[in-house]
């Protein structure tokens, strides 16, 4: 049902609202602009006052995901300490629960072909959250043995690679992609063989 009475303090993030919405439903191409201002219950000439197009509107909930994001993933890693364990482990759990809890920003940061490089505030929204991973890594690799231990960067890379494959054929009801297992066993187990591979030694021992 269409939002009504929006007043203008709200009205931008109202068309965000509406887009996040029908991404979800349709996918980043499924929808035009006339259907966002429909959604949000206004007439499409007033998205044009706050967007240039559909993708500058698609780009700015991927913004706001990220932003999303990036908190969460700063609580998991903050949730596991003193634990450098924990808080990795916790960090790429917090990936699956995203995606889960907020699909529409997840498809507009991961699905749409928006490049995180469109704008300054979108690269900067999606290292912070990369940046959270990466640093969760540097703590955990400091208790691998050095011959096995993978630049920090790589480290992170490699997880969130995992990560986002389980999400993405797993976790989002893709065609012909059911797994015998549930979504979090499989990131779980996966990256406990990940690190075990790595010869890590328990940081608790």
């Amino acid at each position: 049902m269409p939002k009504q009475g929006y007043h203008h303090g709200n009205l931008r993030q109202a068309l965000i609202d509406a887009a996040l919405q029908l991404i979800e439903l349709r996918g980043p191409t499924g929808f035009t602009l006339s259907e966002a201002a429909k959604q949000a219950g206004v007439t499409p000439a007033a998205v044009y006052r706050h967007f240039e197009g559909r993708e500058d509107l698609i780009a700015e909930g991927a913004l706001q995901g990220y932003a999303i994001f990036a908190d969460l993933m700063e609580a998991a890693y903050n949730s596991g300490q003193p634990s450098a364990l924990k808080a990795f482990e916790a960090t790429s759990r917090a990936y699956l629960a995203f995606a889960r809890a907020n699909p529409g920003h997840y498809i507009a940061m991961f699905e749409s072909g928006i490049s995180v490089n469109r704008t300054p505030e979108l690269a900067a929204a999606a290292n912070r959250a990369n940046n959270v991973l990466e640093q969760a890594a540097s703590d955990l690799s400091q208790h691998i043995p050095v011959e096995k231990r993978p630049p920090a960067s790589m480290f992170s890379a490699h997880i969130w690679a995992f990560s986002h494959g389980v999400v993405e054929l797993f976790a989002r009801n893709s065609p012909g992609r059911a797994s015998p297992f549930p979504a979090d066993e499989l990131l779980e187990s996966g990256v406990g063989i990940y690190l075990r591979g790595l010869g890590l030694v328990d940081p608790d021992a």
